[in-house]
């Protein structure tokens, strides 16, 4: 039997490519037909994803070491998974203001991939290797690898290079057993079953790989201090939008007018300053410098700054 044979048969017997009952009429069925059975569908994502929080706790702790040691996550995939990786990547600076080289992401066919398929490189164990050596991992990353499947040779590729460089690494699939499982250190399985439309795993498996992403990066960089309470803190007000969004934390924070807020923001350019050299009352210099000895934690730093307001009195 050639390797093709053997290929087809493992991918037929993965869940996510089994056919799904609740759907077995779906091009028959009325619109509303189709999107009830898709969110009935969608409503055991939720479910699939609770079985594997500890296993998503412990990949935030790693993640947030991680960003303690200066390291990175670095998250790898094709098509689908690619892209939300990339989604998740693209969406940390603006809403975290963290550093783009804190989390970056690697998609098979760059990132021409990101608009287009292209999904030949998938089959490539020496492309995902060579994309990976090229961010050069190391002890003090994270890198998480994504493929519903748990086969994609590129990413499994990748992860076991990262791996073998000391990396920390982390496999999230919808199949159980799979190559990628046993390429990680920590494998997250979110087992969704089969698709609404069999093999599209840009329905439930796409769906639970976005949630957990989100659960990985808002966790670590929550456990940083890059979020005060619940409130982005850290945002910066590079639009109208992101503006208004600081001058409401700020007097929801510290109780100031809307025209102090506004005032300080426009001083500080930045929404954690301002809140820093409202609550310590201190001036910007000392906001800044107790901001970064707190490692950018908010509460930390108007503990500091206060501190250091006390000695100088």
């Amino acid at each position: 039997m050639s390797w093709r044979q053997r290929g087809r048969i493992q991918l037929q017997q993965l869940a996510t490519e089994q056919p799904n009952l609740a759907s077995s009429a779906l091009d028959r069925m009325s619109s509303l037909g189709i999107a009830r059975v898709i969110n009935s569908e969608d409503a055991k994502v939720a479910k699939a994803v609770a079985r594997v929080l500890p296993s998503i706790a412990q990949a935030i702790d790693w993640i947030a070491e991680a960003f303690r040691l200066g390291g990175r996550l670095i998250y790898v995939g094709t098509g689908t998974s690619g892209r939300i990786a990339a989604l998740d990547a693209a969406e940390c600076p603006p809403t975290f203001n963290t550093k783009p080289r804190m989390v970056q992401f690697i998609i098979a066919g760059g990132r021409r991939a990101l608009g287009a398929a292209v999904e030949s490189n998938e089959d490539s164990r020496q492309a995902g290797q060579r994309e990976m050596a090229r961010k050069a991992p190391a002890a003090k990353d994270v890198v998480v690898g994504l493929a519903a499947s748990g086969r994609t040779p590129f990413t499994v590729a990748a992860l076991a290079y990262a791996r073998q460089r000391g990396a920390r690494t982390v496999a999230l699939t919808c199949n159980r057993n799979s190559p990628l499982e046993r390429a990680a250190d920590l494998a997250i399985v979110t087992d969704v079953g089969p698709e609404v439309i069999a093999g599209s795993t840009r329905l439930k498996a796409g769906t639970a790989q976005k949630m957990v992403l989100n659960m990985l990066s808002t966790g670590a960089l929550t456990r940083l201090g890059y979020v005060h309470g619940n409130l982005m803190v850290n945002v910066r007000p590079k639009n109208s939008k992101l503006r208004e969004r600081g001058v409401g934390i700020i007097q929801r924070l510290t109780g100031v007018s809307r025209r102090k807020a506004e005032k300080t923001l426009l001083e500080a350019g930045s929404t954690a300053l301002a809140l820093v050299m409202l609550q310590a009352g201190v001036d910007l210099a000392t906001a800044q410098r107790a901001l970064t000895a707190a490692g950018q934690r908010v509460g930390g730093a108007v503990k500091i700054a206060a501190q250091d307001q006390d000695r100088s009195i």
